[in-house]
């Protein structure tokens, strides 16, 4: 009984309680990872399966006349945007506050089930809207805690790489699964959609209820052995929190030493309080300090360019091929593989901003975008030939989208660490990990409501050509803030590598004489 109530909980209950089983491979960074990007993918996919059954649920099974439906399917839409909008930032603080970050993973969990059986057999378009709402919220626990958990099991060192492989199975996700759906669909019914959700809900459930965090294993790892699993894990130990303690206990010895030193040497024989430091915790979320920082303002607002770029497609791609070369929902949904394809490279590109820093990726993705967004333009007839250059055009716009993505959320990590690094123990024992990926989800979410209204509207008032233009100047747009703040302020000698972000995490402010200790904040 003790071997499985240890299994499911991955807390010690008693000192004599035995090591749940598989307890060094179940900790390890490899298995974290692998189960927060199943998590991710299953999260995305079942937002996207459902695309190609939606209108066939409220005709057929709520009851919508056919001349509402398109209006219908944009209140989903948007619910599931609101309820990612506001469960991110919540879901971030609940995380931080938390002994665990499983817990939260579990609770979402829950609320993912729980959408899915409702849109299954929804009837009603109120059930459909709940079952949306619970999808929302679900998705917002698996970013902003997934991503948190990742951060601190894998440190800041190899933090571009890993989320390199989150981004990958995020764009897999979006593009894969209305495919998928819609050839489900057609070829095996309704249900059968929802059959293929459930079992791949089934393994996403077997290896969250498997996970157990790093610092739960050290209940019963030493932490030699802890340290052997992750040796290339960052300089900057993840484990900040036990590092804290102890770091913690010899400042209280040293100040003490000091202050001994300080009584000693006064000739008047009074004594005098030694200045101490001890970290300031706002009694506001750490959100609100987050936000304060340009360089995370510039990071959010590519998140949500790249977003409305990325999300843009679904709205128009399926219509244009269909009217444009005929095609049928299955074509439309295999001319997705050109942007699927190259997010491949995104590992390669997160480890180049692990070594390199994440400036140059994001500016060149949103550059490289540009021009090959304006070049849709002049694809306008069917032929042989304007099929090669759409899914050429797409291809190249998937490598640019690519090269953005594992930069910016790697981002989220250098700030955050570079802020403790100013202030040791500011955001509080947790950290601000959790709080930080929330608001990056809600910059992502709001690029997923952003791109299809914006490219929908434009394409349908003024054109294909017009709509391509204008979200090319948007991804340009996109590249002026990461080329100014992102890694850092451009005019500055900033850190690249993380030794190098471990000893200046300023990035070069505090080496300016004219910098204020307002403005390394307000950098930073």
């Amino acid at each position: 009984m003790g071997h499985l109530q240890n299994f499911i909980s991955g807390r010690r209950v008693d000192p004599s309680s035995p090591p749940p089983y598989l307890l060094k491979f179940r900790s390890s960074k490899t298995f974290i990872l692998s189960t927060i990007c199943v998590a991710v993918f299953t999260d995305i996919f079942l937002y996207g399966i459902i695309v190609p059954v939606v209108p066939f649920s409220l005709t057929s099974r709520a009851g919508v006349p056919e001349s509402s439906v398109q209006s219908w399917i944009s209140v989903l839409l948007a619910v599931y945007g609101a309820a990612l909008l506001v469960g991110s930032p919540i879901s971030g603080w609940y995380a931080d506050h938390s002994s665990s970050r499983r817990l939260p993973l579990l609770i979402g969990l829950i609320a993912m089930v729980g959408s899915t059986v409702m849109l299954c057999l929804a009837k009603s378009v109120a059930l459909l809207i709940v079952g949306r709402i619970f999808g929302g919220l679900s998705a917002a626990v698996v970013w902003t805690v997934g991503l948190a958990l990742l951060v601190d099991t894998v440190g800041q060192a190899e933090i571009g790489e890993t989320l390199g492989w989150v981004s990958l199975s995020m764009t897999l996700g979006i593009l894969v699964a209305p495919l998928l759906g819609g050839i489900v669909y057609e070829k095996a019914g309704y249900y059968a959609v929802f059959y293929m959700a459930f079992g791949l809900l089934v393994l996403d459930i077997l290896l969250r209820l498997v996970l157990i965090e790093k610092k739960m294993a050290r209940q019963w790892l030493d932490d030699e052995v802890t340290n052997s699993d992750s040796s290339s894990d960052s300089s900057i130990s993840p484990n900040r929190n036990e590092d804290a303690v102890v770091t913690d206990a010899r400042n209280k010895h040293i100040t003490n030493t000091d202050e001994e030193k300080v009584v000693q040497s006064n000739p008047s024989g009074t004594t005098e309080a030694a200045p101490t430091s001890s970290p300031h915790i706002s009694k506001w979320p750490a959100m609100f300090s987050l936000l304060k920082s340009r360089r995370l303002c510039a990071g959010l607002w590519g998140c949500v360019v790249q977003a409305s770029l990325m999300s843009s497609f679904d709205s128009v791609i399926p219509l244009f091929v269909q009217d444009t070369f005929h095609w049928n929902s299955v074509g439309a949904g295999l001319i997705f593989l050109a942007l699927v394809v190259p997010s491949f490279a995104a590992p390669v590109v997160g480890w180049a901003c692990d070594r390199y820093g994440p400036r140059w990726p994001c500016v060149a993705g949103f550059c490289f975008a540009t021009p090959f967004w304006i070049l849709l333009r002049l694809v306008t007839h069917n032929s042989l030939n304007q099929k090669v250059l759409l899914c050429a055009l797409l291809a190249l716009i998937g490598v640019s989208l690519t090269c953005a993505m594992p930069g910016l959320m790697a981002e989220v990590t250098y700030i955050v660490e570079a802020k403790e690094k100013q202030i040791p123990g500011r955001f509080g024992k947790n950290g601000a990990y959790a709080q930080a990926y929330g608001l990056f989800i809600t910059a992502y979410a709001a690029g997923t409501l952003v791109g299809p209204i914006w490219a929908g509207y434009v394409e349908d008032s003024s054109g294909w050509g017009t709509m391509s233009l204008s979200l090319g100047l948007f991804s340009l747009a996109g590249a002026v803030p990461c080329l100014i703040w992102t890694g850092g302020l451009i005019t500055k000698s900033n850190a690249k590598t993380a030794e190098e972000r471990a000893a200046n995490p300023l990035s070069g402010v505090t080496n300016d004489t004219l910098a204020t200790p307002r403005d390394a904040e307000d950098i930073v």
